[in-house]
């Protein structure tokens, strides 16, 4: 007798399957010339036709063929123009997608899946999202983009989705203890360019206290938003920039999250970042060093009521009192003094904001294949900057390179430091080098320069884009923790590192200004001590918000391009393997790093106490001064000229090893001998300087 296997299937397996209501689409090509396609079905008769977890989407089948599958981009688009990611940049060089059926209840994600997908996927967004009451008749699409048009055509063979009862539904966000950020954009779909117009809310009910999804906001108008990046717009989880608007989109400046008035921000999604930590490090470690660094806070983003997890929302670089605090520089000031500044420019990709510049002089160290370097306007923008200010920064950078690449370049005086800033050089390249940054120097490197009355020379930096650095890149040495990242050992890359750095280190003076930096700075900002506490914090405050954030991008032990293997399962283990790297990697240095402490350049023969150590000295626009040992609990810094007028005076405390460390900025201050004394409880130490 023939036995009915139906009654051995869980009753909510039968009511599904008596319940489903499956809509099927056609297919047609894929095409390759970097334009999406959007492959229609027509959905009628459902009932009821209002999606909820009752009664709503619970699955995607796609049939494809495709040569390159992590080419594809592929999403869900329902009648009212929302959409769900179902899968994108996964598969790497692999074939197809067969049978491949998207659902919320599988066991496995996507992007943790093989090609050719045969069988059942959770997809990159929650399908349940859209069981949240919208009108489900009408007409879907699956939208397919092919990234990355190389000559590999596919094709769609078909497709259909199924609606049926007890499905998901969206996931539920209603507090956090980081900020909340609420984007609407009134169904538009948020493009790469141009900026759309959207509602914008933040709720911050400030430190310490929760953030509700219906509290209050702290912010309650309008934004011109898009996508933002370059590679990192493979990703499921977009990164975005945004200015806020008035109701005309007109910019208006707007104090935010309790940073300085500006119309110009960024939301950085970090979606490689599994510790969510890196850019984030970066920047203190340079704000520490005493630099502008973009200032930043955490926040958790929900747009068109979807929640888009853990973001960095953050300043953008630009020319401000509050950002890069250079001149500004109008198009009608074309000749005398003005016209030296202020600048930025940078070495960076041509996709993303600049494109236009001009092409160095001097070819990086390795060019098999005839790379140049390429240095792109940032400010003025290159619609605004005028012919005379283009040749004038164009011929400043080239007489510095020029001077660099020279017999003198050494000399303290008329060598490259006559047209560059060696204290930002230095802290530029402890930067890259503690984080490994795979993409140091050759890209995301911005620079600028002050009018010359306001002092005129080149400085790099902000640091800027550092979320495959610290460990987190499986190629070019990204994933190995001794070498230097400025001799990027990928010489058929066609982005490549300018020369200065390998020369800057042939001068014995830099070198040794180097070291003494470094030695300076491990004994507290780049201590053992000083990463595990911050790092740790951070890493506190995200505890909760990153529980969600893995929940909607399951990404936890699963590779995303380009983290170097083993792919931590958990995010304390992520946490654990970043700290463990940094310390091998500061041991590494400790060992390495090039040049010798001296006390100062010997040409002036000043003197110090044995018990400060002094920095540069000379010294330009900055001097460090650290107390080699701790003698009280309590210490005043003072400087005083000549005559014992006192010029600039501080309380400063010990620091994470008890270490009293002082950066004091001496941009105000005349050339000439100066007196620095670090007054403690019971005792006090001096030195003396040299400002150049």
């Amino acid at each position: 007798m023939r036995k009915n296997y139906l009654i051995l299937l869980p009753l909510w397996l039968i009511s599904w399957f008596l319940n489903a209501q499956v809509f099927n689409g056609s297919g047609g090509a894929i095409p390759d010339n970097g334009n999406p396609v959007a492959f229609p079905v027509s959905v009628s008769g459902l009932n009821p036709s209002i999606l909820s977890t009752a009664h709503g989407i619970a699955e995607v089948r796609v049939n494809i063929i495709h040569p390159y599958d992590a080419d594809l981009y592929i999403a869900l688009i329902c009648p009212d123009g929302a959409s769900v990611l179902l899968s994108t940049s996964n598969g790497g060089d692999g074939d197809n997608y067969i049978q491949t059926r998207f659902s919320d209840t599988a066991s496995i994600s996507i992007s943790a899946g093989f090609p050719p997908f045969t069988g059942v996927f959770k997809p990159q967004e929650i399908l349940g999202n859209l069981n949240n009451g919208r009108e489900g008749n009408g007409t879907w699409h699956l939208y397919i983009h092919d990234l990355y048009p190389f000559a590999d055509q596919g094709t769609l063979l078909n497709w259909s989705i199924t609606f049926a009862e007890n499905v998901t539904g969206p996931f539920v966000f209603e507090s956090s203890n980081l900020p909340i950020v609420l984007i609407d954009t009134y169904g538009q779909e948020i493009p790469d360019d141009p900026k759309i117009q959207a509602g914008m809310k933040i709720i911050d009910n400030g430190p310490g206290e929760r953030n509700s999804v219906t509290d209050n906001p702290v912010y309650d108008g309008f934004a011109g938003i898009e996508i933002r990046g370059s590679s990192s717009q493979m990703f499921p989880k977009k990164s975005y920039g945004f200015e806020t608007w008035d109701a005309n989109g007109e910019e208006i400046d707007v104090s935010l999250l309790g940073m300085p008035a500006e119309s110009d921000w960024i939301l950085n999604a970090n979606y490689t970042d599994k510790t969510l930590v890196r850019n984030a490090l970066a920047y203190q470690v340079s704000q520490n060093m005493g630099h502008y660094a973009t200032r930043h806070k955490y926040v958790e983003v929900v747009i068109n009521g979807m929640y888009k997890g853990i973001y960095v929302f953050s300043e953008k670089i630009k020319r401000d009192p509050n950002r890069v605090n250079i001149a500004k520089l109008k198009p009608d000031q074309n000749s005398g003094d003005v016209l030296t500044g202020g600048y930025i420019f940078k070495v960076d990709k041509f996709t993303g904001s600049g494109g236009d510049g001009w092409t160095s002089a001097f070819p990086p160290p390795q060019n098999p294949n005839g790379q140049t370097i390429f240095f792109q306007y940032e400010y003025p923008k290159a619609a605004d900057i005028t012919v005379q200010q283009k040749q004038y920064i164009s011929d400043y950078v080239n007489t510095f390179e020029a001077t660099l690449s020279g017999p003198g370049f050494d000399d303290p005086v008329n060598g490259f430091r006559k047209y560059a800033d060696e204290y930002s050089f230095i802290d530029y390249f402890l930067v890259n080098e503690i984080s490994k940054n795979v993409d140091g120097y050759r890209l995301s490197t911005f620079l600028h320069k002050q009018r010359e009355s306001l002092g005129g020379k080149i400085r790099i930096g902000p640091v800027w884009d550092y979320d495959i650095a610290w460990h987190n890149a499986n190629y070019c040495g990204g994933d190995e923790l001794t070498g230097w990242a400025y001799q990027f050992p990928c010489p058929d890359d066609y982005w490549q590192v300018p020369f200065w750095w390998q020369r800057m280190l042939e001068d014995t003076l830099f070198a040794n200004n180097l070291r003494c930096r470094w030695e300076v700075l491990r004994t507290n900002i780049l201590s053992n001590a000083w990463f595990e506490s911050t790092i740790d914090s951070v890493a506190g405050l995200l505890n909760e918000s990153q529980q969600r954030n893995f929940t909607v991008w399951p990404i936890l032990g699963v590779y995303v391009w380009p983290n170097p293997w083993p792919y931590p399962p958990t995010y304390a283990a992520e946490i654990e393997s970043l700290k463990n790297w940094i310390y091998q990697r500061l041991e590494w240095m400790d060992a390495n790093l090039p040049g010798n402490c001296y006390s100062i350049d010997n040409s002036y023969q000043a003197v110090q106490s044995p018990s400060l150590r002094i920095f540069p000295n000379p010294a330009d626009d900055y001097v460090h001064v650290v107390a080699n040992q701790n003698p009280g609990t309590g210490c005043t810094a003072v400087i005083t000229d000549k005559t014992g007028r006192v010029v600039a005076s501080e309380k400063i405390i010990a620091g994470p090893e008890g270490v009293f460390y002082w950066n004091a900025s001496l941009s105000r201050f005349k050339p000439g001998m100066y007196f620095v004394k670090f007054i403690f409880d019971n005792t006090t130490a001096t030195g003396r300087f040299i400002k150049k």
